[in-house]
């Protein structure tokens, strides 16, 4: 019986050993901590912040330090559901908003406020509003750069208290109303057609000049090719006659030279009668005094021989 009670109390022994081993295993096990990349560990001591963990592997005191959160540090995205505000000129529309933002500060960030993220949204919105409410309908639609950059300055100075940076904040949409839209697409429409017509008119008018241009180049390649016809004409007729005038000459000369007689002259003056009898001509006068004609023409070579004396 009393050996029953000794392995009993033996088997109790080492049970109670065996959980207080566990036990201390679990312990040992929390007080290791592993710290990945681009991520901290916020640690409490009795309830108070103590210290913030980087990346790597850390030991806590058992019982005493607790980790209380882990932080990213990675870049976040929070895409916001749309906001209806109001411009300047009494246009109601919707507008989604896209924040970029990274936690700079992990201590701020766990006990600077309540819900970050939502706290960023009522931040946008609220921005958003006042931002919008300061512009008209047309402005808004054109100035989103400069309202992304006044957002992300605002919302910077804002959530700087909080360990967060905003890197960067855009208007995903603007949605005016219905009647709005159509306006707009009808004075998008009407300004294309516009510029069409003006588009239209400068090619036509274009086309007219160079087409005006164009008539009077050829106007005056006209002119300048006639002028140069008549000119070169003249030119023409002008040396054929020379030739003609020199040939004469040279063949007077040549017959002047060659001291013709009677019976030549006689000849030619009746070859001259012939061409004269082959024309159009219905009467021809004949000379009486035919027989002559070589007197005559001998009149005629003492004359030119006379007159080449004087030539020279």
């Amino acid at each position: 019986m009393v050996n029953l009670l000794i392995n009993e109390a033996g088997i109790v022994g080492i049970v109670i050993l065996c959980v207080f081993l566990l036990i201390l295993l679990i312990i040992l096990a929390r007080c290791v901590v592993v710290v990945p990349q681009a991520h901290d560990v916020i640690i409490e001591k009795l309830g108070k912040y103590s210290r913030t963990l980087n990346a790597g592997l850390h030991f806590l005191t058992p019982i005493i330090e607790k980790k209380v959160a882990t932080v990213s540090l990675k870049e976040k995205v929070a895409d916001f559901a749309p906001q209806p505000v109001i411009t300047k000129d009494n246009v109601t529309m919707q507008i989604d908003t896209v924040v970029y933002y990274c936690i700079t500060d992990p201590k701020l960030y766990t006990y600077g406020v309540e819900r970050p993220v939502n706290a960023i949204e009522n931040l946008t919105a609220t921005t958003l509003r006042n931002l919008i409410g300061e512009l008209e309908l047309d402005e808004t639609l054109t100035s989103r750069d400069t309202i992304n950059q006044q957002m992300r300055s605002i919302l910077d100075e804002a959530t700087d208290p909080w360990g967060i940076k905003v890197n960067r904040v855009e208007l995903k949409n603007i949605l005016p109303p219905r009647d709005i839209q159509e306006a707009m697409e009808k004075q998008m429409r009407a300004e294309r057609e516009k510029r069409e017509a003006i588009l239209r008119a400068d090619g036509e008018k274009q086309a007219a000049i160079l087409s005006a241009e164009g008539e009077k180049e050829a106007a005056i390649l006209r002119a300048d090719a006639q002028k140069i016809t008549v000119v070169k004409e003249a030119e023409g007729r002008a040396e054929a006659l020379l030739r003609v005038a020199e040939a004469q000459a040279q063949s007077i000369k040549m017959i002047n030279d060659a001291n013709p007689n009677a019976a030549y002259v006689t000849l030619k003056g009746y070859e001259s009668l012939e061409k004269v009898a082959e024309g159009n001509a219905t009467k021809i006068i004949v000379p009486s005094n035919l027989q002559d004609v070589s007197g005559l023409a001998a009149s005629v070579k003492a004359v030119l021989e006379n007159d080449k004396p004087s030539k020279k």
